[in-house]
């Protein structure tokens, strides 16, 4: 696992143009379009702010629609954590599983309010299969060729410049070296695919609010701005007196979620719940021990839930779309205990997995990439059950980094109405897929009903601040060198090459073009 003083560069190989393809929201066979790349190796601060610009990943094949073309726009939705109140209907699904665990009470049918998520996946089902189909040929002996011949060139170049810098570079280039060995996609190759969604229950209606609940919501909000200790401390003024003893009369403040979800059970519980977290890696034992188990529970889900073919769910599909990820594992002395990266976080049942969640935790947010169950529990709404979860696991790593407050739930696509569920998470934001700003739903739900493609940001002056205003700073990795893109079009002259470089800046901003090694061949 490096640490953050250490960090090789993101390497990414981009797929220049966009192209029209199926799109499992609406089903319009050739109605759904994006741009993507394909990453090598990235790092979280880099994952991060390509999230923060609409991209999205799916395995390593990384993927930004285009909003004002593509038939579903898919907004980046985040939720804020430290603010977070579950609704009515997300208590229900908490009780639910209190009860299941303690008594061992299964509910009677399903909530008619409360959809499961196989209801909302259906809608996609069928673009699953897309990076599963991938026949990517690979062969990187070229190009760690060229890397190795690039290091002994830094190697003969090390008297004549700052040893200092060299010694950086001869590092970052021995890192590079090593993850294009990994027999991942190379060469300039057409890949399509469209994320699953995150979560949950279909819940089309906004939660229920009595008068009581709005007036406790704004007395909770003034005392967070009264509060100088930040965020935290004002939410759990809702619940607690300011003084540090309890109270001694029960005060008739709502439950929080963390007391909702870890309520204490009998001592004679008829089930037993745990949640490990994992870090994505066969290197790791615990990853390496329940990878079989966690497969089969993949495969039974995909066939039960997706109708998937079993040729179709075989452990090489799996390991690309869920085991391999292209975020390098980060420590940092201020950062979560467990790390930066990408983790399955497993749920387990009396002893077996009964549901896994793909979440990456990177430096401003946990981001859920994938949830998969056994259908046998679908009673237990895992799909809401997880998000919550999720939700406060996000609280609890910011109690020691704090600038970690936010969860992504991925894309929010008001067009579908099976994927609104997500707005419901509150209070939650949308990304202006033009300025790149947050923007409160409550302001965006009005314009979407209106029309599916909307610049959130009112102010008609804003830009995009994160943009590429200077290309020729650009790090390009070619024949053998790396090199600023300034230095790489006096030798690469050809104009398709350089729209396609250009089109990749402009898409991925300033930033992350200065930082990131897009690898030309």
């Amino acid at each position: 696992m490096a640490s953050w003083a250490r960090l090789s560069p993101s390497i990414v190989e981009y797929f220049e143009g966009e192209d029209f393809y199926r799109c499992g929201y609406c089903k319009n066979e050739t109605g759904s379009r994006s741009n993507g790349m394909w990453a090598h190796s990235m790092t979280v601060q880099d994952y991060q702010d390509l999230i923060d610009r609409g991209w999205r990943r799916s395995g390593k094949y990384v993927y930004k629609p285009v909003m004002n073309q593509t038939c579903c726009p898919q907004y980046t939705i985040r939720c804020r954590p430290l603010q977070f109140q579950p609704s009515k209907s997300h208590k229900k699904v908490l009780k639910k599983m209190l009860k299941f665990l303690a008594k061992g009470e299964i509910s009677k049918g399903n909530c008619e309010d409360e959809p499961m998520e196989p209801t909302a996946e259906d809608a996609v089902a069928g673009d699953f299969a897309l990076i599963n189909k991938l026949d990517i040929q690979c062969d990187l002996t070229a190009l760690s060729d060229d890397l190795r011949e690039s290091l002994e060139s830094e190697e003969k170049q090390k008297g004549k410049s700052s040893k200092r810098e060299d010694t950086n570079e001869l590092i970052q280039s021995q890192d590079i070296e090593e993850k294009l060995g990994s027999g991942e996609p190379s060469r300039s190759v057409k890949v399509h695919t469209v994320p699953k969604p995150g979560k949950g229950a279909d819940l089309s209606k906004p939660p229920c609010r009595k008068a009581k609940e709005i007036r406790k919501e704004r007395k909770r909000l003034k005392l967070m701005q009264q509060n100088r200790a930040g965020e935290l401390e004002g939410l759990q003024a809702q619940c607690e007196p300011l003084s540090s003893s309890p109270p001694k009369a029960k005060c008739n403040q709502p439950k929080s979620l963390e007391d909702l979800i870890f309520e204490s059970l009998p001592e004679n519980a008829s089930h037993k719940l745990e949640v490990r977290l994992v870090p994505v890696s066969f290197e790791d034992p615990e990853f390496k021990s329940s990878f079989s188990q966690s497969f089969s529970l993949y495969v039974k889900y995909q066939m039960a839930i997706h109708q998937d073919p079993p040729d179709e769910c075989g452990k090489t599909e799996f390991t690309r779309f869920l085991c391999s990820s292209p975020l390098e594992a980060e420590t940092s002395p201020n950062g979560p205990d467990c790390g930066y990266g990408s983790f399955h976080q497993q749920y387990w049942l009396d002893g077996k997995i009964i549901a896994v969640g793909v979440i990456d935790i990177l430096p401003h947010c946990v981001s859920s990439v994938y949830l998969y169950y056994d259908p046998d529990y679908s009673f237990l709404s895992l799909g809401v059950y997880s998000a919550l979860r999720e939700i406060a696991f996000t609280r609890h790593l910011h109690e020691k980094t704090s600038q970690l407050s936010y969860y992504y739930m991925g894309f929010y696509i008001h067009s579908c109405p099976k994927m609104k569920y997500k707005g419901q998470y509150r209070p939650s934001d949308l990304l202006c897929p033009e300025t790149y700003v947050w923007v409160p739903i409550e302001q965006c739900l009005p314009s979407l009903e209106n029309s599916k493609y909307c610049r959130f940001n009112q102010d008609s002056e804003a830009v995009d601040e994160g943009r590429s205003k200077e290309p020729d700073r650009l790090q390009v990795l070619y024949k053998k060198a790396i090199m600023p893109y300034g230095v790489y079009k006096k030798q690469q002259k050809d104009p398709r090459d350089e729209a396609a470089v250009l089109q990749y800046a402009a898409l991925v901003g300033q930033a992350c073009s200065e930082r990131m090694l897009l690898f030309r061949n």
